[in-house]
């Protein structure tokens, strides 16, 4: 295998048979040892995360599936902590995708003058941010999209399209067993003329409440697989 990408949360091999294995790592995005999925650099370390990611990420994969939603994802194997995955063409350098339920986090940091932390977002809200650490990755618009040449109006609408539809089937997941999904982020590529969603559906990738209070990934990796 050859490393073709060095990741944050995970390393990326190029394999014999044309696919893409990802190497899912126990790094986490934050700030001062402190979890946070809207972070754009690693802030902390949890010693099995990669393997809960994974879990997570198989679990989602498999349920998108039935809902009859193409993904990259192919196989997996949880004990070496590495999943095979169709290739796909990022768009740009990459990049990332977030659907907000709630408001919170960067959000907040943004536009916290016009809205309190916590206020439900009706319908959701998705915004897309470059995936560049040095420039803190920053937001662009579907306007800005097609001007750049990186994607045109019609790929943007159905990530868009598709973000809102696997959003609230996760969230919807999530709800039957107590937990409220505040934000999640993804990322989507190009594959064979179609725009799909790749990486991982993880844990380390969502912000999730419990009565009030914010559930760390491993738990909640637990939480969802152990019901």
């Amino acid at each position: 295998m050859e490393k073709i990408y060095a990741g944050k949360t995970k390393d990326v091999y190029s394999l014999d048979n044309g696919n893409v294995m990802l190497k899912f790592k126990d790094d986490c995005t934050g700030k001062d040892g402190v979890f946070d999925p809207g972070e754009n650099s690693v802030g902390l370390t949890i010693e099995g995360i990669g393997r809960e990611n994974l879990k997570t990420s198989i679990y989602y994969f498999e349920m998108l599936k039935k809902a009859g939603i193409k993904t990259h994802y192919v196989s997996a194997d949880i004990e070496n902590a590495t999943m095979e995955v169709l290739p796909a063409k990022v768009f740009g350098h990459g990049l990332e995708v977030i659907c907000r339920l709630v408001a919170t986090g960067s959000f907040i940091r943004r536009y916290g003058e016009y809205i309190e932390d916590g206020t439900p977002l009706e319908g959701g809200y998705v915004e897309c941010t470059f995936k560049n650490d040095a420039k803190g990755d920053p937001l662009v618009t579907c306007e800005g999209l097609e001007a750049l040449g990186i994607m045109d109006a019609a790929m943007f609408n159905s990530m868009k399209e598709q973000t809102l539809r696997i959003t609230k089937i996760v969230a919807d997941d999530l709800k039957s067993i107590g937990l409220d999904l505040w934000d999640i982020k993804f990322e989507f590529g190009y594959n064979n003329g179609e725009v799909i969603l790749i990486d991982e559906i993880a844990s380390g990738n969502m912000r999730v409440y419990k009565d009030g209070k914010i559930v760390e990934p491993v738990q909640l990796t637990k939480l969802i697989l152990n019901r």
